[in-house]
């Protein structure tokens, strides 16, 4: 008695189901085999470490020649003129770091529709859900490596610098949760991005819209005049990492209608599972 497979033409073989290692191991291979890659997540790690540690040199420097009279019933220890924990998150150097997660997690998307490859995918993995998932596994954990080597050699280097001058350690006060909002920033970024780009499918305008959601959108709303602008303002990723890499002992300079540290996990929690389950529907209902 012959079986089914006996009975199929060798010139139609059975079509075997890719393992989900076999997606990741694909989706791998895309990412690394562009050769941008390298150079960008590489340069982008070295210019916000290198602004960090500037930023710190350069206050050390300032308090090393600094002779400030103490003023009358005030503090006259030097940590007391800066906050040591803000050289190691300088605004503009990780606004810069979330573009660049941003837009390497959409090219990863966009990429694929722009060139092509996304039908080619497809017709080998008709399972797009499980397609999406490699891809948001792959990039999750490249971003999380690298945001943690960014966050922790920046904290590292610059408490370092300034270790005569109030300089902290990770067993201080809300300095581990800064290192881990920070590392954990580049991985919600590049999901962010990813979804725009299911959504755009277009390189130019994916990146600007994403650079427009997560940096122009909450600095339009950080007025304090208005509660429910502050209150969508604090929802933004933007806002949370803000919260959480402040010092607390700095938490009373936070404005009218602060952010909680539990409300600023919440909004990472939030836009992470927003920007995956938008990239998987996205994906899963419209044609390429």
């Amino acid at each position: 008695m012959t079986s089914v497979n006996d009975r199929v033409p060798a010139r139609f073989p059975v079509r075997v189901s890719a393992r989900f290692r076999h997606l990741l191991a694909a989706e791998w291979i895309k990412l690394w085999s562009l050769r941008s890659t390298y150079w960008v997540l590489g340069g982008g790690a070295l210019t916000v470490i290198g602004i960090n540690v500037n930023s710190a040199a350069s206050n050390a420097d300032r308090l090393a020649h600094q002779q400030l009279p103490p003023e009358p019933g005030g503090p006259s220890r030097p940590e007391f003129l800066f906050d040591p924990m803000h050289t190691a998150f300088v605004d503009p150097a990780w606004q810069l770091f979330m573009i660049i997660a941003a837009t390497v997690g959409g090219i990863a998307v966009f990429g694929e529709y722009s060139s092509g490859l996304i039908r080619t995918t497809f017709a080998a993995v008709p399972d797009r859900q499980a397609v999406v998932a490699a891809k948001v596994t792959v990039m999750s954990a490249v971003m999380l490596a690298l945001g943690t080597l960014v966050s922790g050699t920046s904290f590292g280097v610059t408490q370092m610098l300034l270790k005569e001058y109030g300089g902290l350690s990770l067993s201080d006060p809300g300095a581990l949760r800064a290192v881990a909002a920070a590392a954990l920033l580049a991985p919600l970024c590049a999901l962010a991005g990813m979804a725009v780009a299911a959504v755009v499918r277009h390189a130019a305008g994916s990146i600007v819209t994403v650079i427009a959601l997560l940096l122009l959108l909450p600095a339009l709303l950080q007025g304090e005049r208005y509660r429910w602008v502050r209150e969508i303002g604090n929802a933004m990723p933007l806002s949370a990492w803000k919260r959480l890499v402040t010092n607390p002992v700095r938490a009373h300079d936070l404005g009218t209608f602060p952010l909680t540290v539990t409300e600023a996990w919440i909004v990472y929690g939030a836009w992470t599972t927003l920007a995956v389950a938008t990239a998987v529907l996205v994906v899963r209902r419209r044609d390429v």
